[in-house]
């Protein structure tokens, strides 16, 4: 029963997210198509697993101070890889779909990419408290992952998509509009990460709550943006 709750509770924060996103689309998305790109970034988390540790092999391996060391897998080793494997689900399942028929599209399918990968990150972290875990750790567990990882994936995913929107528009600076979308993307997530687990006192929480409320509102100004946009179109 335990470990059923640790699966419903782990799609928590990523169906709540994946509710109030989809509302802002005018012209709703096939449900087919939702699950699909939700499911293959769920199944993204397992490269992104196995990636994580080789590379956090090869780093340690290098002659740098501990620091640095920690800083690279952090940055490169998590958070780039994350990035870019979320990504990579958008490009080879919606990328050349008809359902893509509006610049706003690009952010939404990176945001509903970005919240299967997080639902299974939530449950795998949920499985980490073993089956004698009492319900109420399992919810708390649950409202930290809302308002917090689960979030930032969303939020990230969003920013790099709306940079990949704007390439829309503009083909002749694609690879400058991708290529500042991953880099902003892996920056915030990474710092994200990096203080949660490296910084004490106050900014622990300060840090990451400005990351996310900056992100929160560059996502929803940029969803504005490309509605007006693709009116105009």
């Amino acid at each position: 029963m335990t470990y059923l709750l640790f699966i419903v509770f782990g799609f928590v924060p990523s169906l709540v997210w994946l509710s109030y996103y989809l509302r802002k689309d005018a012209h709703p998305e096939p449900n087919a198509l939702i699950v699909k790109v939700f499911l293959w970034g769920m199944l993204a988390t397992l490269p992104a697993i196995a990636i994580e540790l080789a590379l956090r092999s090869g780093i340690t391996r290098l002659p740098l101070s501990p620091e640095i060391t920690f800083i690279l897998f952090v940055f490169l080793g998590v958070a780039f890889v994350e990035e870019l494997l979320k990504f990579l689900v958008v490009r080879f399942t919606v990328y050349k779909n008809k359902a893509m028929d509006e610049p706003l599209d690009m952010m939404l399918y990176m945001v509903i990419a970005a919240l299967g990968f997080a639902a299974f990150e939530n449950i795998l972290i949920l499985f980490g408290l073993g089956p004698a875990s009492l319900v109420s750790d399992i919810v708390a567990v649950t409202l930290v992952r809302l308002v917090g990882a689960t979030f930032l994936h969303a939020l990230a995913s969003g920013m790099f998509g709306y940079f990949l929107a704007r390439a829309f528009f503009d083909p002749a600076r694609r690879i400058l509009y991708w290529i500042s979308g991953i880099l902003l993307a892996t920056l915030l997530h990474g710092l994200f990460n990096f203080t949660i687990l490296n910084v004490d006192g106050i900014q622990k929480l300060l840090i990451p709550a400005f990351i996310v409320l900056g992100l929160a509102l560059f996502v929803s100004l940029g969803f504005r943006q490309l509605k007006r946009i693709t009116v105009r179109r």
